[in-house]
């Protein structure tokens, strides 16, 4: 019995040295990297290479799905076919960075500087762009943009929930949805003309496409900025969910996926 047991824990600890040793990075490839900044068809998968330098650096084709390069400055670095796959690049620095092709399912890319970076051939959808800064309006749909905005407005950063506003408008001029939230938000920074603007055009973009919740949401938004602020029971500062009740079942609603 002792034998058996002796037997099923070396199996047990040959498998479990086996699974951490299949998913560890190539040492040697890590070396490399960070010793001459090319690397290009390396294996770095879950390699730990926070706050690297790896500025202009070539990895081409390389797979570092799982690595860690939170704050990692990849200024410049080519990627392009890299696999990013589940990679945590939290607040990491791909300006003017050579993106094309990578895949970057599940890929951490809050926070990120996006500035000139070349995002072509990608898909963007499953990765956390939350905060990013530079994303060109030709990577990302407009309702992506709207969402991320709703999410920025909902932990309270109205200003970057306004920009991502901007770039659903910009990528879609008839969006009447991203024109209301960007009005709430405006509402909320005390810009009762900005607001009141952007709560009308989205009333005529409404009524034009026949939303009668929609028309109906932006005409209740309306009269409560005309409402004088001694008329309410409420703090006179605007609460950006004070008006909609609940962000969930009110402007989420406007995200036709």
């Amino acid at each position: 019995m002792k034998n058996q047991f002796a037997i099923a824990t070396i199996v047990f600890l040959s498998s479990f040295s086996f699974t951490t040793a299949a998913q560890a990075a190539n040492s040697q490839h890590v070396r490399q990297l960070l010793a001459t900044k090319q690397c290009p068809n390396c294996d770095l998968s879950n390699a730990g290479l926070v706050m690297s330098d790896l500025s202009g650096a070539d990895l081409r084709g390389a797979n570092l799905s799982g690595a860690n390069l939170s704050r990692a400055n990849l200024s410049g670095a080519d990627l392009r076919d890299a696999n990013l796959s589940g990679a945590g690049l939290f607040g990491a620095n791909l300006s003017n960075a050579k993106l094309s092709r990578v895949n970057l399912l599940g890929a951490d890319l809050r926070n990120t500087y996006l500035v000139n970076a070349k995002l072509t051939d990608i898909e963007v959808e499953s990765a956390n762009l939350q905060g990013a800064t530079g994303i060109s309006s030709q990577i990302a749909k407009p309702e992506q943009f709207y969402a991320w905005g709703v999410a920025s407005a909902e932990k309270g950063n109205l200003q970057q929930a306004t920009q991502y506003f901007n770039q659903a408008i910009n990528a879609k001029p008839d969006y009447a949805g991203a024109y209301l939230a960007r009005g709430i938000a405006r509402y909320h920074m005390l810009d009762s003309k900005g607001a009141f603007q952007d709560a009308q055009f989205a009333k005529k973009l409404f009524k034009s496409q026949k939303d009668i919740t929609g028309l109906q949401t932006a005409q209740a938004f309306m009269l409560e900025i005309q409402t004088p602020q001694e008329g309410k029971v409420r703090p006179s500062k605007p609460d950006f969910v004070d008006f909609v009740g609940s962000l969930s079942s009110v402007l989420l609603q406007f995200l036709p996926f």
